[in-house]
C-alpha cells in the first residue's frame, strides 16, 4: 500500500508548484479489514461504524455496504448519514441532545436513541407523545465498577457527563412504564466507558461484566431485551506496539458464558477508531530546515491545524520520509543527515509539532513526510482556520490503481 500512496503523492507534486500538503484515504483497506473484522465475529454480533473517528462521506460510502450501521453523536452527523442512505440504520447517542435535535432524529428514523438521563428521557416522551411516533432506545448506563479496564480515556466506571448511573435504572424503567407507554420502546443497554483500550482480554471480561448486569436487569423488572451495545473503545496504537487483537477477542466472546445466558440477545460494537486509522496518510512536503539552538527542526507545509492527533494526545506521530528530487534552485538544498530532527508546522506557536527527536538518515527540503495511522481524529478534530492556510487537498484509493480527488468525491458523494 505504501507503494501506492507515494505513486499518487508523485503525482500529485508533479502536478502542482505549490507545496504537497495532501490526505490520502485508503477506502479498499478499510472495507478489507472490516471484511476481515466480520470473518472472526460471533452469531448475533453486529459492526457499526462510529462516524465521529471519520466522518468523510466516501470513507462512509465505501462502510456501507459492510456495517450494520452507523453510530452519530449530532444531527449533523446524521444528515451527513442520510445523505448517503435514507435507509441504513442509525444509532444516535450523544450526552446532550436537544428538543429540537430529538424531533430530527424521529424524522429521519433513528433505529435506536441512547438515552443518557432522567430528563432527556422525559423529553423525548414528550416528543414522541406529540408527534405520535414511538421512539426505540437503549438506556446507556454508566456502570459503578473499580473493574473496567483503565485507558487514556475513561468514561465510565466514576464521575462522568454520560450515560444514567446504574443505581437509576429501576427509577428510568418505572418512568418508561408510567409516563412513555406507547411513546417509548426500550429495546435495551448501552455501555460505553472508555476509549482506545489495547487489552483484548480485558475488554472481552468488560463485555462479561455488561451482559451479566443486562441479565441481572432483565430477571428483576421484569424486561425483554433485544440488544445490548457494548460501545467502541478498541485501540490502535502510535508507537509501534501492537494494538487491539481483535481475533482474540472475538474468541473469547465466542466462549462467553454471559452472552450464552442472553441467547439471541443482539450484541452491538460501534468502532470508530480501529476501523480507519491505519487506512489515512497525511502528507506534507517540507518547506525548510534551520538550527537553533544546536537544535535542527523541519518545518513542513501543514502541521497541528491539519493533523491535531499527535498534539492532542502528547505523542510523537509514526511517519516515513519520501525522497524526491524536487529542488530547482541554484542554491544549496538544506538536509538533516543522520541525525536527529524536531518536525514542525507552519504555525506561529511552539505547539504545532508532529514529531520531537525524530531519528533520519536523510531529509532534505522538497521530501515529503508521510504521517501514517492518520485516518481516525487527525483531520476532523483540528482547528482548520487558525491564521488562514490553505486546506489540505484529499485523495480517495480505490480497487486496483484508481484513486479520486476531492472534488471528484465530492460530485460522487452528493449524487
Amino acid at each position: 500500500m505504501i507503494s501506492k500512496v507515494e505513486t499518487v503523492i508523485r503525482q500529485i507534486q508533479e502536478g502542482s508548484e505549490e507545496p504537497v500538503c495532501a490526505y490520502l484515504y485508503d477506502l479498499a483497506g478499510i472495507q478489507e479489514q472490516v471484511r476481515q473484522m466480520l470473518q472472526h465475529m460471533p452469531q448475533h454480533t453486529s459492526l457499526f461504524y462510529a462516524i465521529k473517528a471519520n466522518p468523510d462521506p466516501r470513507i462512509i460510502e465505501a462502510l456501507l455496504p459492510w456495517v450494520k450501521g452507523f453510530e452519530v453523536a449530532s444531527i449533523g452527523e446524521l444528515l451527513k448519514v442520510r445523505r448517503i442512505s435514507v435507509q441504513v440504520p442509525i444509532l444516535f447517542g450523544g450526552p446532550g441532545k436537544k428538543e429540537a435535535e430529538l424531533e430530527q432524529a424521529l424524522e429521519h428514523r433513528v433505529t435506536l436513541l441512547h438515552v443518557e438521563s432522567l430528563l432527556e428521557l422525559r423529553r423525548l416522551i414528550a416528543i414522541a407523545k406529540r408527534k405520535k411516533q414511538v421512539a426505540s432506545i437503549l438506556l446507556r448506563i454508566n456502570l459503578r465498577s473499580s473493574t473496567l479496564p483503565r485507558t487514556k480515556i475513561v468514561m465510565g466506571g466514576g464521575p462522568s457527563p454520560f450515560g444514567l448511573d446504574e443505581e437509576w435504572v429501576e427509577q428510568a424503567i418505572q418512568i418508561i412504564r408510567e409516563e412513555g407507554a406507547g411513546a417509548v420502546h426500550l429495546r435495551g443497554f448501552h455501555f460505553h466507558s472508555l476509549s482506545n483500550n489495547t487489552d483484548a482480554r480485558l475488554h472481552a471480561e468488560m463485555i462479561d461484566l455488561y451482559l451479566n448486569k443486562v441479565k441481572a436487569w432483565q430477571d428483576a423488572y421484569g424486561i425483554q431485551v433485544d440488544v445490548v451495545n457494548a460501545g467502541g473503545g478498541f485501540g490502535v496504537t502510535y508507537d509501534g506496539s501492537p494494538g487491539f487483537d481483535w481475533p482474540l477477542f472475538t474468541s473469547l466472546l465466542k466462549q462467553s458464558e454471559a452472552r450464552k445466558q442472553l441467547d439471541g440477545v443482539q450484541l452491538y460494537f460501534e468502532p470508530g477508531r480501529i476501523l480507519v486509522a491505519d487506512h489515512g496518510y497525511y502528507a506534507t512536503e517540507v518547506t525548510d530546515i534551520k538550527v537553533s539552538h544546536g537544535e535542527q527542526f523541519a518545518v513542513i507545509r501543514g502541521g497541528t491545524h491539519h493533523n491535531r492527533l499527535p498534539a492532542s494526545w502528547g505523542h510523537n506521530h509514526p511517519f516515513h520520509v519520501m525522497a524526491t528530487e524536487h529542488w530547482a534552485h541554484s542554491y544549496a538544498r538544506p538536509e538533516v543527515k543522520q541525525s536527529e530532527v524536531h518536525i514542525v508546522g507552519e504555525l506561529c506557536t511552539p505547539k504545532d509539532r508532529m514529531h520531537s527527536n525524530a531519528e533520519v538518515e536523510l531529509l532534505r527540503v522538497g521530501d515529503i513526510v508521510v504521517f501514517e495511522k492518520s485516518g481516525a481524529y487527525c483531520w476532523t478534530i483540528s482547528h482548520h482556520d487558525f491564521l488562514g492556510h490553505p486546506h489540505p487537498a484529499f485523495h480517495y484509493l480505490t480497487e486496483g490503481n484508481d484513486h479520486v480527488n476531492s472534488d471528484e468525491a465530492f460530485q460522487s458523494a452528493s449524487r
